[in-house]
């Protein structure tokens, strides 16, 4: 008899693990309203089910508390019921032996903290209190709730026009989101669980790319109503976009030299060009939208007053977005060489660039500004260029294939490292930075925090500091106004109305703090909607769009087709377009790889598709 023997690992292990894949899949494609009473309960079996039995809080307390989760589920349960729960999963979460138990009983503490209100409409309604029915979770997770199946069948079918113009019915802005949109859709895909979720992003570039001049819709009849609409960035320019559809005209008030906002001042060339992002602009301003550009409104010299606007039109939206910088709080943070990543990014965009070359770089910050302004660094050529982060760059709020762009460029990320100080040479110039080492910590807010370490802080000799660290919002003068404010956000509610202040509107980034473009452009369109309806009008936006009839010879698994780039060592010298298209091939294959949520499953229930609004 053999004393050890190598650990093989069985057939019936390895498909065991396969189907843990395949739930894993499944779950990053659970689709958005599912019951949350119904999803503990199921986790919770699948919970019970690795539990090794030798505590007794999880062998027999999860399973009680099944039993106990299956009988609200059945209508059996009552408040009393409720408390048991409670005490139970709490017994179980501060006396289980190991992770197993004690993780399970935490998650139906948060649930009970999170949707008890759902638990109590079980019990005394004996239903769920969520909606009853599923969207499709691409349409769902958009917040424009953009056509998303409907457009990818058009570019399966080579109807690139018709994808452009159903896009349009919620957003634009089809060419700077098929740039640089986040594309939250992809998060729930439904072809996870076959493979991996499409590239929607990417279907809409190739569409955006190959529609050729595809011309606005025409407008209602005119109203006489007058809207003014302070801040030419994607909300505001959407909101014009649309309630001039609706016959109402509106004028945007921009204090700078140029429309778009951070996408034409905030977003390097090399992800958006001036030029694809003029093809949306001047669709919207073809819809007959008036612009008064360099024209400030607020209550100081050479400015419009807020007041003059509210007597002078019928309606006004306030979407001025998030145009200044957060400061460190740190000594030496005024020192000549100390920018601002806002108004470096913003000095580019007017084509004013910065000479950085030879120089020694640090950008301080995690979001996707810190990478634009780390990746332009390099291209202004700088020698070096260091990212600075406090916490991991697992933890970093960019997108990852952002922060992986910049390395492949040169950049070097100093995780775990939070800014002290800034040094100067006696004339005030930047030397160093000073860094003081962290390690990770406490979980806090969904992301791990930084603590301190044992070790000394560090010098880091540069020439250049870029902060970017957070934006700020200009609202002084609307709070004097009467709006009201609040660490400047204005307090608007969720259809874009202010209270107790008739007539105004306000969304976008001064409302909800600096966000995605889409959440913007969503703002847009929800306040277009109310504003028409606060005009004593209910006009309808739609697409006479037909959209293909759904293919069934999808189901094999295939490669998700991604975006190339051009070479590291070429596309780093330059500010021109980094990304490069689909082919027709691919385009085409990533198309037909759509499972049709709006046709068959849950998208079905409510008719396929939203087609006005």
């Amino acid at each position: 008899m053999s004393r050890l023997e190598v650990i093989t690992k069985t057939k019936a292990q390895s498909v065991v693990d396969d189907l843990y894949k395949d739930l894993e899949r499944r779950i990053v494609a659970a689709p958005p309203g599912l019951c949350p009473v119904d999803m503990t309960a199921s986790f919770l079996k699948l919970f019970h089910t690795q539990t090794c039995g030798k505590c007794v809080p999880c062998r027999i307390g999860l399973g009680l508390l099944v039993e106990m989760l299956e009988d609200v589920l059945d209508g059996k349960a009552t408040l009393e019921t409720l408390d048991l729960i409670e005490r139970t999963a709490r017994v179980i979460y501060n006396s289980s032996d190991c992770a197993i138990g004690y993780e399970a009983g935490l998650m139906v503490l948060k649930g009970l903290e999170g949707f008890r209100d759902d638990f109590i409409e079980h019990i005394k309604e004996g239903h769920c209190s969520f909606h009853l029915e599923q969207p499709v979770p691409c349409v769902t997770l958009c917040p424009a709730g953009v056509d998303i199946p409907g457009y990818i069948s058009l570019v399966a079918e080579g109807r690139y026009a018709d994808a452009v113009r159903l896009i349009r019915k919620d957003n634009p802005f089809v060419t700077a989101c098929a740039l640089v949109c986040e594309h939250p859709c992809e998060t729930k895909c439904r072809r996870n669980i076959v493979d991996d979720s499409i590239n929607i992003r990417g279907l809409k570039r190739y569409a955006a790319d190959h529609c050729g001049l595809v011309p606005p819709p025409a407008c209602s009849e005119p109203t006489g109503k007058q809207v003014a609409i302070i801040g030419g960035g994607p909300s505001g320019l959407s909101a014009a976009y649309y309630l001039q559809q609706m016959g109402h005209q509106c004028t945007v008030f921009e204090q700078r030299s140029q429309l778009g906002g951070m996408l034409y001042y905030g977003i390097p060339n090399y992800r958006l060009p001036k030029d694809r992002l003029m093809e949306d602009i001047s669709n919207i301003l073809a819809t007959g939208v008036e612009v008064r550009l360099n024209t400030s409104i607020g209550d100081g010299d050479g400015q419009l007053s807020f007041k003059m606007l509210r007597e002078n039109y019928d309606a006004v939206y306030v979407s001025i977005g998030a145009h200044t910088d957060k400061k460190l709080g740190i000594p030496g943070e005024d020192a000549k060489g100390v920018v601002s990543a806002v108004q470096m990014l913003r000095d580019i965009g007017e084509g004013n660039n910065p000479d950085f070359t030879g120089k020694n770089v640090i950008v301080v910050g995690g979001g996707n500004v810190a990478m634009d302004a780390t990746r332009s660094a390099i291209r202004l050529g700088a020698k070096n260029v260091s990212v600075l982060y406090r916490r991991r760059k697992a933890d970093m709020t960019a997108l990852e294939e952002e922060i992986e762009a910049a390395i492949a460029e040169g950049a070097e990320i100093l995780e775990l490292h939070a800014p002290k100080e800034i040094e100067t040479d006696k004339d005030g110039n930047v030397i160093a930075m000073v860094a003081d080492p962290k390690i990770i910590g406490l979980i806090s807010g969904g992301r791990p925090m930084p603590a301190d370490s044992d070790h000394e802080p560090i010098h880091i000799p540069c020439d250049i500091i870029i902060i970017a660290i957070g934006q700020d919002i200009v609202s002084e003068s609307f709070a004097r106004a009467g709006l009201p404010v609040r660490r400047g956000r204005i307090l608007a509610s969720d259809d874009s109305s202010i209270p107790h202040v008739d007539g105004v509107f306000s969304g976008g980034d001064c409302v909800s703090g600096p966000a995605t473009v889409i959440r913007a452009i969503a703002a847009g369109k929800v306040a277009a909607a109310n504003i028409d309806n606060y005009l004593g009008y209910n006009h309808i936006i739609e697409s006479e769009v037909k959209v293909p009839d759904p293919r069934i010879e999808n189901k094999s698994p295939c490669g998700r087709v991604t975006m190339m780039q051009r070479n590291t060592t070429e596309r780093k010298q330059d500010f021109e377009l980094v990304e490069k298209g689909m082919s027709e091939k691919e385009a085409t294959q990533e198309a037909r790889r759509c499972l049709r949520c709006d046709h068959f499953g849950y998208g079905v229930f409510k008719g396929g598709r939203v087609e006005e609004w």
